[in-house]
C-alpha cells in the first residue's frame, strides 16, 4: 500500500506462525464460511460489538479473494471451516512467508522486545540484548497476553488491559471407579448434545467427544469460551449437565419409552436404541440407570424408567480442572476495545501505535474466527499506517 514504507516483524521466538502450523489440526482454519457480519459477530464471547464495526473493512470474503489472488483455494466443510484445498497448514505458511519477501519484509527471530519508550514522536523499542530500534509507527500483534505482569509495557502508554484468562479448553472429569465412569467410551462421538453449566444460564448444543480425561469436542469448547470469566473464577470446578438426545425433554422421552411399551414388548432395552446416539452410549446410561442385560421393555421397572430417562435427559457430571485443546490456546482478555479506533486499530491514546488479533479483548469460538479476527485487524492497522506515511511525507 505504500512501498516508501520499510517494515519489521520482530518475533521473540525463533519459530514464525507456530499458531498457523498447529489450527485446525494442521491443516489452519483460515476463516468460517459466515458471509453475515451481524450472524458472524455472534461467534465472538468478547469483542462481539467490535468486529461488528471492523468486519466492515474486511470480511471473509476478503479473506477468501486475498488468498486466491495469491493462489491459494480454500474450501468449505459442512460446519462452515474453511481450510485450503491442499488440508496442510503449510499452503498459507508459505504463502506469507513469500507475501513477506516478496514486499521486502525484514523478520528478525530471536528479537524479544524488553520495553518501549517514546521520544520525539517516535517508538524506541529495546530489545533483551540492551539494541535500540526507532520506528516511527508501532503494531502489536503479539498474541494472547497471558500473565499480566507481561504487559506492563503496555499499561505505561495508559491503556486498560482485562484479565487474560484462558478460552477454548476441554473439560476433565473428577475421578470416578473405571466401572461407573463415562470415560471408559472414550472415542465416542455424539452429533448432537446440550450441555449446561449448572447454577448458570450457560448452555450450548452440538457434537461432544468423550476422552480418557473427560469432553471435549465443538460443544464443550463453545461452552468454554463463552464460560471462560465465570468457569475462571470458580477455578474451573463445576457440576454439568448433559441432555444427550439434544432437543428432547424429559416428557417426550416419557411418552417415547410408553410407546416402545407398547409397541415392543418383548424387545430387550439394550438392544432397541431408536434414538440418535451411538450403541456404546446407549448401553452404558442403561446400565448406570440398573437395566439388567435381559431385561424388556415390559418389564422396565419405574424406578429404574426414571433413572434411565433422567441419565439421558439430564446426566450429571463434576468437572475438576480443564485441558488445552491441542494447541490452539486462546486468551480472554487483552486491551481495552473501547480504547481502540475501530476504523484505524490506532490506539485513541497514543498516536501511531496500534494493535491487531489476540492482544485486544477479542476472541472467537472455535471454527476459523479468531483467525477471521486477525486477518482484519492487521488489514485495517496495515492500511491505516500507509495513508498516515503518505499524508506525514
Amino acid at each position: 500500500m505504500n512501498p516508501s514504507l520499510r517494515v519489521t516483524i520482530l518475533e521473540k521466538s525463533g519459530k514464525l506462525l507456530s499458531k498457523v502450523k498447529v489450527s485446525g489440526g494442521g491443516r489452519c482454519n483460515v476463516t468460517h464460511a459466515c458471509f453475515d457480519i451481524t450472524e458472524m459477530s455472534r461467534n465472538y464471547p468478547r469483542g462481539g460489538n467490535f468486529v461488528k464495526k471492523t468486519f466492515h473493512h474486511f470480511f471473509t470474503a476478503d479473506t477468501v479473494n486475498w488468498f486466491e489472488e495469491r493462489g491459494i483455494k480454500l474450501k468449505r466443510e459442512s460446519d462452515g471451516r474453511m481450510f485450503p484445498v491442499s488440508d496442510t497448514s503449510q499452503t498459507i505458511i508459505n504463502c506469507l512467508l513469500e507475501e513477506a519477501a516478496k514486499r521486502q519484509v525484514a523478520v528478525r527471530v530471536h528479537t524479544e522486545a524488553a520495553g518501549i519508550k517514546m521520544a520525539k514522536a517516535k517508538f524506541k523499542i529495546e530489545t533483551k540484548t540492551g539494541e535500540i530500534i526507532d520506528t516511527d509507527y508501532l503494531l502489536i500483534a503479539s498474541g494472547g497476553i497471558v500473565q499480566l505482569d507481561k504487559a506492563a509495557w503496555l499499561k505505561e502508554f495508559g491503556h486498560q488491559i482485562q484479565k487474560p484468562v484462558p478460552s477454548l479448553f476441554t473439560f476433565n472429569l473428577a475421578k470416578e471407579k473405571a466401572a461407573s465412569s463415562v470415560t471408559q467410551l472414550m472415542g465416542v462421538t455424539v452429533e448432537k448434545v446440550s450441555i449446561k453449566i449448572s447454577g448458570t444460564k450457560l448452555l450450548q448444543q452440538g457434537p461432544l467427544l468423550i476422552t480418557h480425561w473427560g469432553f471435549s469436542g465443538p460443544a464443550v469448547l463453545k461452552l468454554s469460551a463463552w464460560g471462560a470469566r465465570e468457569l475462571s473464577e470458580r477455578n474451573w470446578n463445576f457440576d454439568i449437565s448433559i441432555n444427550w438426545l439434544g432437543d428432547m425433554n424429559e416428557q417426550e422421552l416419557r411418552e417415547s419409552f410408553a410407546e416402545m411399551r407398547q409397541t415392543t414388548p418383548s424387545q430387550r432395552i439394550k438392544t432397541k436404541n431408536k434414538f440418535q446416539i451411538p450403541n456404546r452410549l446407549w448401553d452404558f446410561l442403561a446400565s448406570i440407570s440398573g437395566v439388567k442385560e435381559d431385561m424388556r421393555w415390559a418389564d422396565l421397572p419405574s424406578g429404574v424408567q426414571n433413572n434411565f430417562i433422567r441419565n439421558l435427559c439430564s446426566y450429571t457430571a463434576c468437572i475438576k480442572g480443564k485441558t488445552t485443546f491441542k494447541e490452539e490456546f486462546v486468551t480472554a482478555g487483552g486491551i481495552t476495545t473501547s480504547e481502540i479506533d475501530h476504523n484505524t486499530m490506532m490506539s485513541k491514546l497514543v498516536p501511531n501505535l496500534f494493535f491487531a488479533g489476540e492482544v485486544m479483548d477479542v476472541d472467537g469460538v472455535t471454527g476459523g474466527f479468531n483467525f477471521q479476527h486477525a486477518w482484519t485487524s492487521g488489514y485495517i492497522a496495515a492500511k491505516a499506517i500507509a495513508e498516515l506515511a503518505k499524508s506525514a511525507s
